[in-house]
Parts: structure tokens; sequence; C-alpha cells
């Protein structure tokens, strides 16, 4: 009976960012509902952070940039390239290169969103990806280029150096009022892992399914864990490729008991994850996947959710 589902295809050290700016120049929150391109307007009872100044103007002929102190969190600060992005003189995108955009890279993939070529401090379209991925988390307009004001929404929500996660807008671990372990938000293409008091333990990139064979939104149960051995097989047995399903699995049903088609699995192809490529199941990476089936347990809660202002999640979490 499994098959026919699988067909369907630590700790953290967060710390708030230092950011020592007016409250004008921060993160306001974003209304729960339908998001509206370029909607900018800011609500103070809701889920998700957003910029709430105006939108950036890139002119060919703009007054000199503003100085490098501009940028305040520890990540950025001093950075000419990144000084030039904050005062609206340029944008960073295709042919950019750079220590700022390093910078900003690594801060990516602290925040747990996908850059398979890791932090080289050059453009390609690992980063666009990866950006428009935050920028769907931000609120903001999804381009994928790195202007004011998603430099700005990083600088809130990065960790501090040499941490991993975020201290603002993390998802509550509560769905329709009931706990869960894992936050799946699909459209940002990141995985929340909670331990049992609620607590986030870390945060993994994944790929969820295509428009034709979609991840569906809503809250799951973990059915059944396999192991590497178990996992292979099935790997073997339905695609003909022992690695298809990476390194461990774990079958989902319905939180009413009735079979979802989808799995929490690892993946033979990382550059993939950050995208919408699967046949349903949502993806991680292999080293991901292990601390995943570890930590889960038969009966856990699974929320997957379009974005983190699903209405189904609870209040959002600030720590620090």
């Amino acid at each position: 009976m499994l098959a026919s589902a699988l067909l369907r295809e630590s700790p953290l050290l967060l710390r708030e960012p230092t950011d020592a700016r007016d409250s004008a120049s921060l993160l306001s929150v974003l209304p729960r509902g339908a998001e509206r391109p370029g909607d900018r307007t800011a609500s103070e009872a809701n889920s998700l952070t957003r910029f709430s100044g105006p939108a950036p103007k890139v002119e060919p002929a703009l007054p000199t940039r503003l100085p490098a102190t501009a940028l305040e969190h520890p990540r950025f600060a001093g950075s000419p390239q990144l000084a030039d992005v904050a005062s609206g003189v340029t944008v960073l995108g295709t042919g950019a290169k750079g220590d700022g955009l390093r910078a900003v890279q690594g801060a990516l993939l602290d925040m747990g969103f996908a850059l398979y070529g890791g932090a080289d401090g050059r453009y390609g379209p690992d980063t666009a990806r990866a950006l428009r991925n935050f920028q769907v988390h931000a609120g903001l307009r999804s381009s994928g280029v790195l202007d004011a004001a998603t430099l700005r929404a990083l600088e809130a929500l990065a960790p501090a150096p040499g941490s991993r996660g975020q201290a603002r807008a993390l998802p509550s671990p509560f769905y329709a009022g009931q706990p869960v372990r894992v936050v799946i938000a699909l459209r940002e293409h990141r995985t929340f892992l909670f331990d049992p008091a609620g607590q986030l333990v870390d945060i993994f990139p994944n790929a969820v399914g295509t428009a034709t064979t979609p991840t569906h939104a809503g809250l799951k149960l973990v059915r059944a864990k396999l192991d590497q051995v178990a996992t292979e097989d099935a790997g073997a047995r339905l695609w003909n490729d022992r690695h298809v399903f990476g390194a461990r699995l774990l079958d989902l049903s319905w939180a009413d008991g009735h079979r979802s088609g989808e799995e929490l699995h690892g993946t033979s192809a990382p550059a993939l994850l950050g995208g919408d490529v699967s046949h349903g199941c949502i993806r991680h990476a292999n080293e991901d996947i292990l601390v995943l089936h570890d930590a889960l347990a038969a009966g856990d809660r699974i929320a997957v959710v379009e974005t983190l202002q699903d209405p189904h999640l609870g209040v959002p979490v600030t720590t620090g």
C-alpha cells in the first residue's frame, strides 16, 4: 500500500540582528490574506514581516551613495557594494559579483534557503532563485534581484554572523490550534523543524511539487518512517533507482488518517532544491532528511502551507 503513496513522488543559536535604526526603517508585519504584488501597506496585528518603505527607483544618475555605515547589520556593514544597493544607486542581478553579494548569499544559506552553488560571490540562477524565495517570505515583489527593499529585509531578519535561522517572522508551531513538529512553506521552499516544546531546531531548504503534480496544503501526520535500506528498496521498486528517494523517507497521511500520497524524503538531485520539481513529495538534502527522520515519530503533525500568512497558523514567533 505504501507503493501507491510513493508514486506521488542543531539546535540553533538564534539571536536578534543588531539594528539601531529607528522604527521607520524596520520591517512591519504583513496583513493576513491574499498578497497583492507591489502592495506595501503595513498592519500591526498579523503574521509576516515585510518592508514598509516606498519602492526604490533605479535610475542611471542618482545622488552619491549613502555611507557604508547606513547598513548596521554586521554581515553587511562596511560593504561599498551593499551601500550602493541600500541607497538605491544600483541593484545586484545578472553579472554582479563581489564580497557584498557573498555576504548576502551567506545570510540566505544560514536562513535555510537553497543555494546549491554556495556563497561564491557571483550572481547566477541559484542566487536568483534563493532571492525570489526570500522575497516571498518577506512579502516583497519576487524579482530575484537584490534591491534596496530586499537588502533592508535581510538586515532585519538575517541571523548574526556565525548563527543560523532567523530571529523574527518565524511560523508558530501551531496549526488550527494543534501543535505541530514541522511547518513546510511551499512558496518559499523552506521546512521549519520544532522540538516537542515548540522551540525551533532548524530550517531546511526543500523542493516541492510542480504545478501539474502539486504538494497539497493542510495538516498531515507522519504515518511511517523508512530507514535507508527500505528507502532504497522503494526507489528501486518504483523508479528503478535506489537513490531517487535519498537517505530516508517519511510517509505522510492526512490528519484524519487518509493517505496523502506524499512523503518527506531525501534527494539524488540536490541542485533542484528551492524549486517546484517533484511529483508532490517534499524533497530535502540527504543530511537534512536524516535530521528530520531522527527527530520525528509516527503520529507527529506536519503543517503544509503556501506561505506563512496561512490563517491556520498561530501568532508568529520572535526569538532573542
